[in-house]
């Protein structure tokens, strides 16, 4: 059988929260079969664990945040994305801190973390959720939808009126049957514009960011003297979000994602509507290696 996977042994890792500012440790630990992902807030009175489920997202405003209770974990995207990309199914999170630290503005970072620490396979079989009916949201002229494929497969639009996007892609299409998450997408840093920079800060935002973490432009051009990793780094963070968004869900999703201007609210929104519609899903594991679609082998060889 498919089996779900988790870390061999634990790692650590220390950052500064994008929005928040504050330094965090964050430690990422094995955890047993069918636990899902659990963010862990170690520096209350009393730990709290959130786990990773779409009905604990209470603001999406430039991120994904988790809250129950006491406790909130911001900026879940990126580690999210990279644990959707490696295929772990099972980990604990231990946080000192609101957010998870921001590191590069990548998933990349997360991605060397996982492989470092080996990936290993457990004694259960891995559940995905293939999709069965087409199911999409709406906000305006903005939307976003599940279609039924026989893999995974990732369509993303955006529209920003800035002289930059002009002359970056604007539309990707990705297959993962043929793509490499690793090499095509982790490598997509979050991006934002100097003249929003202010605004954000006063609404508490963006408090930790920088040209070491986010591409940065100004009314015209981009600020980082690197410039772009890929010629389509705008819209591939897109769709390393909405990777991270989506596996919220805790499980893999057998089918393509389809967005035009999508973003973290929407993306929820349309996970909200999947779970409500149980007719356009369903479970479904594999007994052999040649009954998975082609795009999960190629996105989750094992590390170990």
């Amino acid at each position: 059988m498919i089996k779900q996977r988790t870390l061999k042994t634990p790692v650590k890792a220390t950052g500064v929260g994008l929005h928040s500012g504050v330094k965090v440790e964050m430690t990422l630990r094995p955890a047993g079969p069918n636990t899902g992902i659990v963010f862990r807030r170690m520096d209350l009175d009393s730990p709290v664990d959130l786990k990773a489920d779409p009905y604990l997202v209470t603001d999406t405003r430039l991120c994904s945040m988790l809250e129950s209770g006491p406790a909130k974990v911001s900026t879940v995207e990126h580690l999210m994305s990279a644990l959707a990309g490696l295929g772990i199914d099972n980990l604990l999170v231990d946080l000192t801190g609101p957010e998870i630290p921001i590191m590069d503005g990548s998933s990349a970072p997360f991605v060397f973390l996982l492989q470092s620490a080996g990936i290993v396979e457990q004694d259960a079989a891995k559940q995905y959720v293939r999709i069965t009916q087409p199911i999409e949201v709406k906000d305006g002229d903005k939307w976003a939808r599940f279609v039924p494929h026989n893999g995974f497969k990732v369509e993303f639009t955006i529209d920003f009126k800035h002289p930059v996007f002009d002359k970056s892609g604007k539309t990707v299409s990705i297959d993962f049957a043929d793509t490499a998450y690793t090499k095509e997408v982790a490598r997509a840093r979050t991006f934002g514009f100097m003249h929003e920079v202010e605004a954000l800060r006063n609404s508490g935002l963006a408090l930790g960011g920088s040209l070491d973490n986010a591409i940065v432009m100004d009314e015209y051009r981009v600020l980082n003297q690197d410039g772009l990793r890929y010629d389509d780094e705008f819209v591939k963070h897109k769709v390393l979000d909405a990777i991270g968004d989506l596996y919220l869900l805790g499980h893999p999703v057998i089918g393509a994602f389809e967005a035009y201007k999508s973003g973290h609210a929407l993306n929820n929104a349309l996970l909200r509507e999947l779970l409500q519609h149980r007719e356009s899903w369903e479970f479904v594991s594999f007994a052999h290696e040649e009954e998975v679609p082609a795009a999960f082998l190629r996105l989750h060889p094992l590390t170990a």
